[in-house]
């Protein structure tokens, strides 16, 4: 592509993805003058890490925030550990000393569920168990008055099964910020099957005047961003397993335009944190012993990534170092599963990760999670690091033509055996497309 050309095709991804950023606030399906309800005061649960900045993106906004802890200690550290990043941005001159006072005046910490009784939107951000959330939402439904928003912050989890556990699954939605939530401008918003209209119409609402970009979705393991980056983390771990170094991966998710590598990315999120995630899906995973294996045993040593100093790489403060023992550990579960190691091609890996990724997001379509293809492309280029460059993921198959993708899947289908045949199975709609002569239609 000549310098000309990659400029015009960068201008027209970028031209997109402002559009599709426009369209993704409009739901089909209600009325846009629906009235919405009135946020006078938040209530957040959890202080820490992603309850902290939640509760921040409130009191940014002028919003009256209530942080709530069972633990005193719990509390006070997450109520320092805000001051902290209010004083670091003043330092940093992005915001007034007056302002950091202003902010923290407007959150209060407590630890009692009755001072949350009149919020009129409560966050629960706890620990990502469903157990634990269905025991939060009881208490929820209990104290909280008439007419709040319930909201959960789960990445994973299904909204209807939490919101089914109060006598008002109306006005239970799901927010799910990013981290670190006062940073992260994505924010997708779950739309479970009873939440009604106002409901969902208030949360993109306040989404604004908090300054996110907000993404609406149905329910399903993962939504659409997680559920989208499953299969392109997958399969750079098992590229590991079938002869790929590390190094080799990373650099080709990086030079076509990802800020980092999938495996940088592990370990900068946490290997245990990926573990967790995977836990409650395990009985999907099972026709699959492969499937991101060299984590799960990463983790069973006590190697989280950079939070321990060690994950797929080393770390020494925050420089990265090649780990051979990762590249030993691929060998030897490769020989347990009886995965023949090859050498593999730059080309292989790229085209592996995204048409894994273009072939979920054609799934998640045709299953209605997602409103239209821009929406999906907004989620991936604003949470989860695919260059904006190229548009998102289902702007990058237009681009390239839906037939060069097909082709691609049923190509990796075939060669790859039994594990091709599981997870390469062409999506309908990108059949569909291919044969009506078709493009997504990302807007």
């Amino acid at each position: 592509m000549t310098s000309l050309e990659t400029q015009v095709s960068v201008a027209r991804a970028q031209a997109y993805l402002q559009l599709a950023t426009q369209k993704a606030g409009t739901i089909p399906d209600i009325d846009p003058n629906t009235s919405t309800r009135t946020i006078n005061e938040v209530a957040v649960i959890g202080a820490g890490t992603m309850g902290g900045g939640i509760a921040m993106n409130f009191a940014n906004a002028g919003i009256k925030v209530k942080l709530l802890e069972i633990k005193e200690e719990a509390l006070e550290k997450g109520l320092q550990t805000i001051r902290n990043n209010y004083d670091i941005s003043a330092k940093k001159g992005k915001i007034l000393p007056e302002q950091v006072e202003n902010n923290i005046r407007l959150i209060e910490g407590t630890l009692s569920y009755e001072d949350i009784a009149n919020s009129d939107l409560v966050i629960e951000a706890v620990f990502e168990n469903i157990e634990i959330k269905k025991s939060v939402f009881k208490q929820l439904d209990k104290v909280c008055k008439q007419g709040a928003i319930l909201a959960t912050n789960t990445s994973y989890l299904n909204v209807d099964d939490i919101a089914n556990v109060t006598k008002r699954p109306e006005d239970v939605i799901g927010l799910h910020f990013f981290s670190p939530a006062n940073i992260m401008r994505l924010l997708e918003i779950v739309r479970a099957t009873n939440t009604a209209d106002d409901v969902l119409l208030t949360t993109l609402e306040i989404s604004q005047q908090i300054g996110k970009t907000a993404v609406v979705s149905g329910i399903c393991w993962g939504f659409i961003g997680n559920r989208i980056f499953e299969p392109y983390g997958r399969e750079a771990c098992r590229l590991l397993l079938e002869g790929a170094t590390p190094q080799q991966i990373d650099r080709v998710l990086t030079d076509y335009g990802f800020a980092m590598g999938f495996l940088s990315v592990i370990d900068l999120a946490g290997i245990d944190i990926g573990f967790y995630a995977r836990e409650g899906i395990r009985e999907k995973l099972a026709h699959d012993p492969s499937y991101q294996l060299i984590c799960d045993r990463l983790y069973e040593l006590g190697r989280y990534g950079q939070k321990t100093s060690r994950g797929i790489y080393i770390y020494e403060g925050r420089e990265r170092i090649d780990d051979p023992e990762t590249i030993e550990l691929s060998k030897s579960i490769a020989k347990e599963l009886g995965i023949q190691q090859r050498s593999i091609s730059d080309k292989e890996i790229i085209e592996r990760t995204l048409y894994a990724m273009i072939n979920e997001a054609a799934l998640i379509l045709e299953e209605g999670i997602a409103y239209r293809a821009g929406d999906i492309d907004v989620v991936l280029t604003n949470g989860y690091g695919f260059p904006k460059h190229r548009g998102g993921p289902l702007h990058y198959a237009n681009e390239i033509g839906l037939d060069k993708v097909l082709r691609g899947v049923q190509k990796y289908q075939q060669e790859l055996g039994e594990y091709g045949q599981s997870w390469f199975k062409p999506a309908p709609l990108l059949e569909k497309l291919v044969s009506d002569n078709k493009a997504f239609s990302v807007l």
